[in-house]
């Protein structure tokens, strides 16, 4: 049994579907991820579990009791926002505390729970310190700790690092991914961040104008996604078209307009074909290399981004640009782009 259940939710403001039939189960202890862009329902469906917000539709579990129609306090969540919504006229420790006090602990009970939970979130010491004398990186820990200091089964995370500046996001990212693991809470982010779900996340689910289009882990997702909208939205990606020529056990053949006819594993398939079908091809920039292949090009803008350079090469019959990623410099004159076989995803037609 999944420890979060979604059976059919929607959501609708007006005639507008928020959430749109979701069905979703997220294992005991996972770290799960719900990306999307911006207006894909990804925030409604996570204020749904938290009871902030109830389904017009369908079915929420947690742990195998059904939440819907219970209230967000009684719900076994808590949440940590963007904004982290620390009180700023509180200290560290009575920030943390906060949840606690409600439960009428005893004074010894509630400060080891305290000072317990701001050692785990790397804030020990720090417990007299006011809330405007902190780093954002201090106050993301203590907006952290003030949730988890409640032993919630389920933490939810709304865009939790997206006012960090980059060099700290992606130092808050390995830290929150050791601090789920060292728990074993069940963590359920929302972020619109591809690099942020599929470096913390042990599953993804891919949301679209209230949809879920693929739920799968990280490397899945990026080398076998299913639709066109989960290829162009995890990471940088090249689509051609082309036909179905012919299948020969375990190899297809296709004929792909300007980059000729390609051979591709039929493994690579993730849906039903046969010979004379339209099918999409995407191609990720890392996988094209610029010279010893057969497709003529001409770099036309280059960038230099340390350990990578990336290229724009304009072929014969395309209008917009190829692109690609390469470790050192372009090659001089013009180029040769080819690919290992393996490394074209098809997609079905759209």
């Amino acid at each position: 049994m999944a420890f979060l259940s979604l059976s059919k939710v929607s959501k609708r403001f007006g005639d507008f579907a928020a959430v749109d039939g979701v069905d979703l189960e997220v294992p005991r202890g996972a770290f799960f991820a719900l990306l999307g862009p911006s207006g894909c329902g990804k925030t409604t469906l996570l204020r749904m579990i938290a009871g902030f917000a109830q389904p017009d539709e369908g079915i929420i579990a947690i742990d195998g009791a059904m939440m819907n129609g219970v209230p967000a306090n009684l719900r076994p969540t808590n949440m940590v926002f963007q904004s982290y919504a620390i009180f700023p006229h509180l200290n560290v420790f009575d920030n943390v505390a906060y949840g606690l006090r409600k439960e009428r602990l005893g004074k010894e009970a509630l400060r080891a729970r305290v000072e317990a939970m701001l050692a785990t979130v790397r804030l020990e010491g720090l417990g007299a310190r006011r809330a405007d004398e902190l780093s954002g990186g201090q106050r993301q820990r203590v907006a952290l700790a003030r949730a988890l200091v409640k032993q919630p089964k389920l933490l939810l995370l709304d865009e939790p690092l997206g006012a960090l500046d980059k060099r700290l996001r992606q130092a808050m990212q390995v830290e929150l991914r050791a601090l789920q693991k060292s728990l074993g809470i069940t963590f359920l982010l929302v972020t619109h961040d591809q690099e942020e779900a599929l470096s913390m996340a042990d599953q993804v689910a891919v949301m679209s104008g209230g949809k879920i289009l693929q739920v799968a882990s990280p490397r899945e997702l990026y080398e076998r996604p299913k639709c066109r909208a989960v290829a162009d939205f995890i990471g940088e990606v090249n689509f051609f078209h082309a036909t179905v020529k012919s299948i020969d056990g375990d190899s297809v053949t296709a004929n792909a307009g300007v980059l000729g006819l390609v051979t591709l594993p039929r493994a690579n398939f993730t849906f039903p074909f046969a010979p004379g079908d339209h099918i999409l091809l995407a191609l990720r920039p890392e996988r094209i290399t610029l010279s010893g292949g057969t497709v003529a090009g001409e770099i036309i803008a280059a960038s230099f981004l340390g350990e990578r350079s990336h290229y724009q090469v304009k072929i014969a019959g395309r209008a917009e640009p190829v692109f690609v990623a390469s470790p050192g410099a372009a090659p001089q004159g013009p180029v040769m782009l080819g690919w290992q076989p393996e490394s074209l995803i098809s997609l079905p037609f759209e």
